[in-house]
């Protein structure tokens, strides 16, 4: 690396969720060096400038709008800035940004290693982008389909205020959220799915702590072709063929799919349900929200631009 032999990483809002994931993760991953400010000088923006400067790089870890003042503050580093790697929303569209989903295209996990900038994708979209992009882009589905996405995930998703909340006893056992149909997740959404018409998307969050499903039902007869269940599957399992963590598996005899099976892991698993009588079928996602849906992607992605290789498998 150029600014020593081992990489090193400073985790800029580590106390969080998605930092302290990322932190435990990254504990036990082999030849990287973690780095900390001070607790006393934590908001002192000369010391987090000076040890961006040292580092190789930066995890933002923050609220879309401070994590908009620490890019800009690396980026006013000239030649000692560090690489970043954003985890809030704030330029998961901005053509400046890698799209930190490695399974997104062939090449993306190219692209990422190669980026000095890479936005680290949102749990709920990585569960639809996954489901849907390898279907438009094998014209099963059509760009302009009018798409509805349907997510519950574990409370730990809205950040500790949920979690203590939850924790507590004062939160009802499930609840629908985002219902004025302006969710921040949208836009990666549909930019990455490469869909022309805006999705619905409809978030939910139940009483357990983590993981999450996504799942987006489909009329048969509007997909190109009127495309079978078993087509749906064989495009989706053609296109993750090889994937390090994305698995494409039958759906389950009993026509039931909870959404605790892997956590505390990076794995994601699509399948697809079908009624070919009905002409109609489900596409569903299955992750942990704050494995493959933040710390874990956020860890598989410092392994591609930190040329960690193999090593990152295990931690992330």
């Amino acid at each position: 690396m150029a600014k020593g032999t081992i990489p090193t990483i400073f985790i800029d809002g580590e106390a969080g969720t998605t930092g302290l994931g990322i932190r435990q993760r990254l504990e036990a991953l082999p030849g990287v060096a973690l780095r900390s400010i001070d607790p006393e000088r934590r908001k002192n923006p000369e010391a987090k400038r000076a040890l961006m400067a040292e580092v190789d790089l930066v995890v933002l870890c923050l609220p879309d709008a401070a994590a908009k003042e620490s890019a800009a503050m690396a980026a006013s580093l000239g030649a000692d800035a560090p690489k970043l790697l954003d985890a809030s929303t704030a330029h998961r569209v901005d053509p400046d940004w890698v799209y930190g989903v490695p399974e997104l295209a062939p090449g993306q996990g190219d692209r990422i290693a190669a980026a000095p900038r890479v936005a680290n994708p949102g749990c709920y979209p990585t569960g639809g982008i996954l489901l849907l992009r390898p279907l438009v882009e094998a014209g099963l589905l059509p760009s302009d389909y009018p798409v509805t996405v349907n997510a519950v995930s574990g409370y730990s998703g809205g950040g500790k205020a949920m979690i203590e909340t939850f924790e507590e006893g004062e939160h009802p056992a499930f609840e629908l959220y985002g219902l004025a149909l302006e969710h921040k997740h949208v836009p990666e959404l549909q930019a990455y799915s490469k869909l022309s018409r805006r999705p619905i998307f409809v978030p939910s969050v139940g009483a357990f702590r983590q993981g999450m499903l996504v799942s987006v039902p489909l009329h048969l007869g509007l997909l190109a072709g009127n495309a079978s269940p078993e087509a749906l599957h064989e495009a989706l399992a053609a296109y993750y063929a090889g994937s390090d963590f994305v698995s494409v598996l039958p759906p389950t005899t009993d026509g039931k799919l909870e959404p605790e099976a892997l956590n505390n892991t990076n794995k994601l698993e699509l399948r697809v349900y079908g009624n070919d009588a009905r002409g109609q079928a489900v596409l569903v996602a299955r992750l942990d929200n704050l494995g493959k849906g933040a710390s874990g992607a956020a860890v598989q992605n410092i392994g591609l631009m930190l040329g960690l290789g193999e090593a990152v498998r295990a931690a992330a």
